[in-house]
């Protein structure tokens, strides 16, 4: 099996039904997708029994509703030798698994053992945050606009080399973002080479200054504030993911828009708590 993909599901029904008609539409066949569900009941037996068939599918259940766990836990029962993460929100485009294919049998210096992409808006423009200007190999000064969970491929036995995701965090923890950069980090420590390709698009709704992004503000802020400090990021790069939403919510409120300003605030509030390692700061943040 070339591919394993590994999608975490809890609560949603027509996205991953959407996502596996996607699926079922790749150029590139030699693929398995595991479903790790983390729904009490049965509500995506029929989309399953649809889809049976259609390419190797298996469904696993995991709790607690943890979802680096949850991914690690289907990535061992994967029998693939490239293992991707798809959301389940997102839509790979027709192409995707033959492009990232193309990109693993090159030959020579430039050969990935990470691969990640960027993430588009259904009507085709880039989003889900800021993206590195162009590609090429990542680097810790570039990991941070060039990875993001559901656009990231990886070789199973850097994945295994490095131990998974880290289970401290992701959705689920106190610090809910910055996985995909972590993995991206701990593989480039083991001299794995990561490259970043913009032409490897994603389809993804993107959430931000949403009452949704808002909710999750702060713990995706403290994701990327942990992740900063776990890999010991130099005070330059800290400085600019402090500075940007300090300075969105300062302007904010001065425009008057006190939901981008309470966005911006909280992001900040947890980026610095990641750092910091505050766990605390979380109510504070929100009165």
């Amino acid at each position: 099996m070339r591919f394993s993909l590994i999608m975490v599901t809890g609560g949603r029904t027509n996205e991953v039904a959407a996502f596996m008609e996607a699926l079922s539409e790749q150029s590139f066949k030699d693929f398995e997708l595991i479903i790790v569900q983390q729904n009490a009941d049965e509500r995506l037996a029929g989309i399953i029994a649809r889809f049976e068939g259609k390419f190797p599918l298996r469904v696993i259940r995991s709790l607690p509703r943890q979802i680096n766990h949850s991914r690690n836990v289907g990535t061992a029962v994967a029998s693939g030798e490239i293992l991707a993460f798809p959301d389940d929100d997102c839509l790979y485009p027709p192409d995707l698994l033959l492009q990232v294919d193309e990109r693993f049998r090159e030959s020579g210096p430039m050969t990935p053992d990470v691969l990640t992409g960027i993430a588009i808006t259904p009507d085709g423009t880039p989003g889900s945050g800021r993206w590195h200007h162009q590609g090429g190999v990542i680097s810790v000064r570039t990991v941070w606009t060039s990875a993001i969970e559901f656009n990231l491929f990886i070789r199973r036995s850097t994945y295994e080399q490095v131990g998974g995701f880290d289970q401290s965090m992701g959705l689920g923890t106190p610090f809910a973002s910055g996985d995909a950069q972590d993995l991206t980090l701990l593989a480039m420590r083991t001299g794995a080479l990561a490259i970043f390709d913009p032409n490897l698009r994603v389809v993804h709704p993107d959430k931000r200054l949403t009452a949704v992004a808002v909710e999750r503000a702060y713990v995706y802020g403290a994701g990327l504030g942990y992740v900063l400090r776990k890999h010991r990021t130099p005070l330059r790069i800290c400085f600019i993911f402090l500075i940007r939403p300090f300075g969105g919510a300062c302007l904010s409120l001065l425009r008057f828009r006190r939901f981008d300003a309470r966005y911006y605030w909280l992001s900040f509030c947890g980026r610095l708590a990641g750092l910091l390692r505050l766990g605390r700061m979380h109510r504070r943040a929100q009165t």
